[in-house]
């Protein structure tokens, strides 16, 4: 490959990253260990940004995104729900106080439509939770014409949550009464 198709070729890559986290309201994110996390992001300034951690807020525990650790990103297309794009990326915690923290959490806080207090969330934020960027770091690892024949599903995470319970011993015989009147 010439130094101009590959140029051209990175290009391409950095934009198909961009735009697919851009329209994407949901990214999985997997840190050095552990299963991937469904999490809510923008885009901004060059990253994929996300805040969690907190009370709250999106759980972070069991990624290990500590600051300089990498983590792969999967992206899915916006038209047809499906992945479009898994990358690289360098993680980068951002300080309360900070100008970058400042400008992220800002444009995080314009993203998060429910939060409870939201004139006090960027304060209860920088007590209580962590604002990270995860900065592309590479070539993605699959996009469109380069994607794996096999699965990639993973088990979903144990939770107590449920929907599934026993139906009452009496419910078959209170459905198969024929209404009378």
């Amino acid at each position: 490959m010439t130094d101009a198709a590959s140029a051209a070729s990175a290009r391409f890559e950095r934009a198909l990253v961009e735009e697919a986290a851009k329209k994407s309201a949901l990214v999985w994110v997997r840190g050095p260990q552990g299963p991937a996390r469904a999490l809510w992001h923008v885009w901004h300034e060059g990253a994929v940004c996300v805040v969690g951690g907190g009370p709250g807020e999106q759980p972070l525990d069991g990624l290990a995104l500590a600051d300089g650790a990498a983590a792969t990103v999967s992206v899915r297309s916006k038209d047809k729900g499906g992945r479009l794009v898994v990358f690289p990326a360098r993680v980068s915690v951002l300080e309360p106080g900070t100008e970058a923290w400042s400008a992220t959490a800002g444009e995080l806080k314009g993203k998060r439509l429910n939060a409870p207090d939201f004139d006090q969330v960027l304060e209860r934020w920088a007590a209580e939770c962590r604002v990270l960027r995860l900065v592309p770091d590479g070539a993605p690892l699959q996009r469109p014409g380069a994607m794996p024949d096999s699965s990639t599903a993973a088990v979903p995470l144990a939770t107590p949550a449920t929907t599934r319970r026993p139906i009452p011993a009496a419910l078959p015989r209170l459905l198969g009464r024929r209404r009378t009147g």
